[in-house]
């Protein structure tokens, strides 16, 4: 989740007073994965309670201009001191001047903090932000994903919901039963129960199978990506599912999902100027073009087999500079028990824009990547000086990993690599 960017508004939506500055627990900010934080402090931020005006008071825009230079969590907190610093504030967000180079914060849910309650840890100030959040319970969610301020959260009935943590807004998504590969059972009362899945273009393959609506979450939902729409404004949810990682996309106010076949083992996902990038478990980049009236697809690049073979999980990156990004990482067992994984390895790769052609590239001198459950960011170091240059930070973010917090609730690990 990116703070630093507070979406623009829906249609029909308002804005409403910032409540606060949020389970497979995301990096908001970028990354969205798990980790046991164990901060110095934590806060619980509330709604505001505007004192009475101090005197003497400053012009809106000198107060403005002290405002874009705050970190978010400081820009909340200026925009509670009164009801003049409250305009100030909500003038500054809702243009855009508030400052750009926000640092990473680490979002997850514990059991002492309560089901509704959102915990953001944040990197800068190493203390812990509690968020009240609206129905349903945050805890009682899966987070899939986290861009551009949102989380993409699953419920209880395998419904989608896009969370802002910051507003409180909740946007439904379409309905898990629009999904290709999904068809609802219905109860004598016409209620649905149950769902059948199956893989529709193998049906050898893959035999139909049917699951409760309570657990269809934890089998079919992969990972999910927010972008912005250039062509509408708005935004595009991508999102990759089973069976076997497949990939499908809306715009928010659809009806239904839209599948993209018929390649499947998706890792990842990417957008620019009309494009949907997506990255397979090989290695190849897919570039699905969204903007015309017919879907088309063609593939740009494609790793080397003997590189593809050795690789655990596949990111698609978009560099501050232009490029993107190719990320494989491989995997090491840090302890077996625990089903915890570690990073083993790590490659780079960038396309080049002429021959579409991947190059390996050493490293990352001065920038930052964040990896994980959530979408791809590669950062500037200078712009963030609580990060290190050169280095990867990551959460857990494997099948089994993934399979095994959203069943048992088992904690996974933040992590950080050299990638030099």
């Amino acid at each position: 989740m990116d703070p630093s960017e507070p979406p623009p508004l829906f249609p029909g939506q308002e804005r409403r007073p910032i409540e606060s500055l949020p389970r497979n627990r995301p990096l908001a900010g970028c990354a969205a994965g798990s980790s046991p934080a164990s901060p110095s402090q934590s806060t619980r931020v509330d709604a505001f309670r505007l004192p009475a005006e101090p005197s003497p008071e400053l012009p809106e825009d000198t107060l403005m201009t002290v405002f874009s230079s705050l970190e978010i969590p400081d820009l909340v907190r200026a925009g509670a001191v009164s009801t003049s610093w409250r305009s100030a504030y909500v003038t500054l967000r809702d243009l855009g001047k508030h400052k750009q180079s926000q640092t990473p914060c680490l979002l997850y849910t514990c059991e002492s903090a309560g089901e509704n309650v959102a915990c953001l840890y944040s990197l800068m100030e190493k203390r812990v932000y509690r968020l009240t959040l609206p129905e349903p319970p945050i805890r009682r969610r899966f987070i899939i994903g986290s861009s551009l301020g949102f989380l993409v959260t699953v419920d209880e009935r395998s419904e989608m919901l896009l969370t802002n943590p910051i507003t409180g807004e909740q946007i439904a998504l379409p309905s898990v039963t629009t999904i290709e590969h999904v068809k609802p059972i219905h109860d004598g009362r016409g209620a649905v129960y149950q769902y059948e899945i199956s893989d529709i273009r193998n049906q050898d393959f893959l035999m139909p199978w049917t699951s409760d609506r309570c657990e269809l979450r934890n089998f079919l939902h992969f990972k999910a990506f927010v972008f912005h729409d250039t062509t509408t404004g708005s935004y595009i949810v991508a999102l990759i599912h089973r069976p076997i990682n497949q990939l499908s996309f809306a715009r928010v106010g659809d009806d239904k999902w839209t599948w993209l076949p018929p390649h499947r083992f998706y890792h990842d996902c990417n957008y620019k100027d009309g494009l949907l990038y997506a990255v397979t478990s090989k290695g190849e980049i897919h570039a699905f073009d969204l903007t015309g009236p017919a879907i088309t697809m063609k593939i740009i690049s494609c790793m080397d087999e003997e590189d593809s073979g050795i690789c655990d999980v596949m990111y698609i990156v978009q560099a501050p500079w232009g490029d993107m990004l190719l990320v494989s990482r491989s995997r090491g067992i840090v302890d077996s028990e625990l089903r915890v994984l570690n990073a083993a390895g790590m490659k780079l790769h960038k396309v080049d824009a002429g021959t579409m052609r991947l190059a390996e590239i050493d490293g990352l001198p001065d920038h930052v990547l964040f990896l994980g459950h959530n979408h791809s960011l590669c950062l500037s170091a200078k712009e963030y000086p609580a990060l290190k240059g050169n280095h990867a930070y990551f959460t857990d973010d494997t099948l089994v990993q993934l399979a095994c917090s959203r069943v048992d609730y088992t904690q996974s690990y933040e992590d950080e690599a050299n990638i030099a």
